[in-house]
């Protein structure tokens, strides 16, 4: 079984990459046995964080295949009042961030409470490496172990920033979207174990077929492949379940 711990729906105002509609999102994911997504809203992104979050939720009610994924603000704007209450009476299963892109540092004290606030309920946070470098992601790590991260969109020659994170905070986890090194997923599992991998594959700007193949024509065995692809995200979300 595949989860896709990162994938979207909402049209991209500046790529063809379709309306990213729930039927396209499910068409999409049959064709390559994809079972379950986690999806945030392309408003979350590119307009409007709320508005967004609140249109995924409708999207995705009455669509058990498909997981609310709601992107994150500091509170210090009051734009998204009681965050992480109303993501889980949402039943929202993760939370995304763009720091960059949404201009405040996920590491400063703007973004405090807002983070400890998701490590006491037990949300994974995702994010793209580009989005805050790997200082930020440690650091944010290491003051709260209980917060699961997930760190995607690795592009290529970044595991050696990616490697010494991994040893020192045991709660930061990479996603197979972009990890573009070759053998990197291989030589990723044999240092660290494939308990640190969650699959995910960036759709629909990014083609699933490139993280599906990744995984599946890899060299691991059996075990790693279905950790990766599914029982390692089932795992973080159980936190997410346990808390509320």
């Amino acid at each position: 079984m595949l989860i896709d711990a990162d994938a979207m729906l909402g049209r991209h105002p500046r790529r063809d990459v379709g309306q990213g509609t729930v039927t396209q999102a499910l068409a999409r994911m049959d064709r390559f046995g994809i079972a379950e997504a986690l999806v945030s809203h392309s408003w979350s992104w590119l307009h409007d964080p709320h508005q967004g979050n609140l249109k995924i939720v409708k999207l995705t009610e009455g669509q058990p295949r498909l997981r609310p994924c709601w992107v994150m603000l500091p509170d210090t704007c009051d734009e998204t009042a009681n965050f992480v209450t109303s993501a889980l009476d949402n039943g929202v299963a993760a939370v995304r961030a763009y720091p960059a892109d949404h201009g405040y540092d996920l590491a400063g004290k703007d973004t405090a409470r807002v983070l400890d606030a998701l490590a006491e309920a037990g949300l994974p946070l995702l994010l793209d490496a580009p989005q805050a470098g790997w200082p930020t992601v440690e650091a944010v790590a290491a003051a709260r172990p209980g917060l699961a991260v997930v760190v995607g969109g690795l592009g290529y020659r970044l595991l050696r920033q990616a490697a010494g994170v991994l040893a020192r905070t045991p709660n930061v986890h990479l996603g197979l979207a972009n990890l573009s090194s070759h053998c990197g997923l291989e030589w990723l599992v044999e240092r660290y174990g494939p308990r640190r991998l969650v699959f995910g594959t960036g759709a629909p700007t990014r083609d699933p077929a490139e993280a599906l193949t990744r995984l599946l024509w890899s060299e691991l065995d059996d075990e790693s492949v279905a950790a990766i692809g599914s029982g390692n995200v089932l795992g973080l979300l159980r936190q997410e379940a346990r808390a509320a």
